[in-house]
């Protein structure tokens, strides 16, 4: 399984996108406590860069979900769902090989 570039080469960005995922809901906890400010100009362009990666995901997770009023769990569904790929990778390679 490991000697597959292809193979390593996909686990990888999916466990990346994950670890921004990840990032993302705690950079936007930091700024809802504030901890953080948004208007200093590094938070700004890493929280700019986070959200532009990851709403495309998480936008349509967030339209299937029902209304939760604060809470917003689609990244966790996300997670569970980039989790899942990786997992199902791993086996379909496993069947094939």
């Amino acid at each position: 399984m490991a000697s597959n570039p292809f193979l390593w080469l996909t686990l990888t960005f999916i466990d990346l996108y994950l670890w921004i995922v990840v990032a993302g809901v705690i950079l936007s906890w930091l700024v809802a406590f504030n901890v953080v400010n948004q208007s200093n100009r590094f938070v700004y362009m890493v929280a700019d860069f986070v959200y532009r990666i990851t709403e495309p995901a998480l936008r349509p997770i967030r339209n299937i979900l029902p209304n939760m009023g604060n809470f917003d769990l689609s990244a966790v569904v996300l997670i569970v769902l980039l989790m899942f790929a990786q997992r199902f990778i791993i086996w379909a390679f496993v069947q094939i090989g």
